[in-house]
């Protein structure tokens, strides 16, 4: 099973993300142009597949980051 948990783009550089998840940071591959340094989006596969509104991302992160804690 594969749980997508929503990351913050923080660097973009040709067709490649860093993607910041505030537990780790990870590499991800953009298939279309429409992602900027910012936005919140769920990857798999190893490629960014949906944008996120930033609400709903931070509060994902926050229940994520409560159950690690647990």
């Amino acid at each position: 099973m594969c749980l997508l948990v929503p990351g913050k783009i923080i660097k973009i550089e040709n067709n490649k993300a860093i993607i910041d998840y505030d537990v780790e940071k990870r590499e991800a591959g953009i298939l279309e142009s429409v992602y900027n340094e910012g936005d919140y989006v769920l990857v798999q596969g190893g490629f960014i597949v949906q944008k996120v509104p930033e609400k709903e991302a931070v509060d994902a992160l926050k229940l994520y980051k409560e159950a690690l804690n647990e």
